[in-house]
């Protein structure tokens, strides 16, 4: 009897639920109706669900929820990615909360799971994203602008342009130097461009000496817009030291945003030949 009575309730809350999800974390998300009141723990994130036409539903964001440029203005600031404001989020009665797991920290979200259904993202490759893109969209109910979605990023990554296949180191941090190594998405994007990352051969995002940056060899190396807001001071002291490298400055959104932005990536990565050639 009381197997029976457990199945039962099993049976009677999926058929409660209006959607049910696997997020990228391989934990549950269940849903019992198109979700109305959202919360996004990250920028890349934000924009999308504002693409996707969720803007109206939208109502907690980060401070760091740069794109579209009304967001901060118009949600509710639930404090930065690493670090939530649990009782302005409570205040904020949210049926659906969207984070990632580099972006975000665990603590926050094991908390917030315990209250609210949390889907998390984890990105390392195109495919990665794209996942989420597609799933993010239909727990949104908004299956088929996801689909228009999908099918111009893909035009867009296929039309991405390939530079010549030379080393390139992406820094993004300063004091220490930090770089973009593989088991990241500003790896992959680097590859699938046809540059060669001289940090392939390690993961994440490695502390970087002096010295090590100038035994990688770097031909090209590129200072990223994001986190770390890289000055022309920064640039000097680079020539400095590899004196044979072309440094530039990129934006980092181009490289690391792993949502709707990447319909527009091709068209930057142009921009670019010019000065990785």
């Amino acid at each position: 009897m009381i197997s029976d009575l457990s199945s039962s309730k099993g049976r009677a809350l999926e058929c409660m639920a209006w959607v049910t999800s696997i997020d990228q974390m391989k934990q549950e998300v269940v849903l019992n109706a198109p979700p109305q009141r959202i919360i996004s723990l990250v920028p890349s994130q934000t924009e999308l669900l504002f693409d996707l036409g969720l803007g109206e539903r939208v109502v907690g964001v980060t401070k760091f929820c740069v794109h579209p440029e009304h967001a901060r203005k118009s949600k509710a600031i639930i404090g930065g990615t690493k670090q939530f404001d649990l009782k302005r989020i409570s205040s904020l009665k949210p049926d659906l909360i969207i984070g990632n797991k580099e972006e975000n920290y665990a603590e926050g979200i094991e908390a917030l799971r315990e209250r609210y259904p949390v889907w998390m993202s984890d990105i390392i490759g195109v495919e990665d994203a794209l996942v989420m893109i597609g799933e993010i969209a239909r727990i949104t109910d908004c299956a088929a602008k996801g689909e228009t979605l999908l099918s111009e990023i893909n035009a867009s990554l296929n039309s991405l342009p390939v530079f010549q296949p030379r080393r390139a180191l992406y820094l993004m941090w300063y004091d220490p130097w930090m770089g973009a190594a593989s088991g990241t998405f500003i790896h992959t994007l680097m590859e699938k461009s046809g540059l060669v990352n001289v940090l392939a051969n390690v993961e994440r995002y490695p502390v970087l000496t002096d010295d090590q940056i100038k035994s990688l060899r770097p031909e090209i190396v590129m200072l990223s817009s994001e986190p770390f807001p890289f000055a022309e001071k920064h640039l000097s002291k680079l020539k400095l030291q590899l004196p044979e490298a072309n440094c530039v400055f990129v934006d980092g959104e181009y490289f690391s945003w792993y949502g709707s932005r990447l319909q527009r990536v091709a068209p930057y990565f142009r921009t670019l030949q010019a000065f990785l050639s």
